[in-house]
This record gives C-alpha cells, structure tokens and sequence, in this order.
C-alpha cells in the first residue's frame, strides 16, 4: 500500500486549514451572521455557541477536508493553480456544496435553501484557498 500521507507538505495544510478554519469563523460570525441567522429562523435569537464542540467540531472538520485535499492533490498530479481551481470547483460543488444542502433539507432547519447557500458557499471558498494554497507550496 502506497504511504498517502509520505508527499503531503504538513505546513502547507496547516496554514491551508488555518485560513479555512477563520474564513469560517469570519463567515458565520461577522460576514453573513444576521443572514444566517434568519436561515436558521433564530434572527430574534442571540445563537448559543460558547459549548467547545461549536470551536473544536469545526476545525476538526475542516482539518479533516484540508488533509484529504492534499492527499488527492498530490495523488492526482494537480501543479498548477488552474487545475487547483478546478479541483476546487469540481469538489466544492460536486460533493462540499452539495452535501451541505442535502443536510440542510430537513425539518429543523426553516429556511433549508438559504441556508444551503450560505454554508455551501463558505465550504466552496474554502476548498478554493486550501487548494490554492497546498499547490502554492507543493
């Protein structure tokens, strides 16, 4: 079995997540907060995320997405920022957007469209630097 992980550049995923992981907090905290709020139909409400697993999931998400980035980056031979653009786009729609609007319709979630859009688009910008950013430093 070939070593998946032997090739990845370990600095370029850390500073990879890192900018996925504050695009995130930026995204949700200050760029479309009021948005989504009224997504998740709590635009009265002040949402409650001081509970660690509001910090801790995310970045284990993201870090999870940023490693398998650059495992398939390498695996697929991807050396310049054109294709990463591609892979970008090819992933952040065909399976991070996507996905985060299939987990979105739901009866919990009122404005599952809306809502679709907004996450979606924060994980679509996101594989687009992290891919960006792994070629950058290959």
């Amino acid at each position: 079995m070939i070593n998946l992980f032997s090739a990845i550049n370990w600095i370029s995923v850390l500073i990879a997540f890192v900018a996925y992981f504050l695009l995130g907090a930026l995204w949700f905290t200050l760029l479309f907060k009021k948005q989504y709020a009224h997504s998740l139909g709590k635009e009265n409400d002040t949402l409650q995320n001081s509970s660690p697993i509001f910090f801790i999931g995310p970045a284990v998400c993201s870090l999870v997405i940023t490693i398998t980035s650059a495992i398939l980056i390498d695996a697929l031979g991807i050396d310049s920022y054109g294709k990463a653009i591609e892979f970008a786009f090819v992933i952040g729609i065909g399976y991070l957007f996507t996905n985060t609007v299939n987990i979105a319709i739901n009866p919990n979630i009122p404005k599952p469209i809306l809502y679709g859009i907004i996450s979606g688009m924060f994980h679509l910008i996101g594989i687009l630097i992290v891919s960006v950013v792994i070629v950058a430093m290959r």
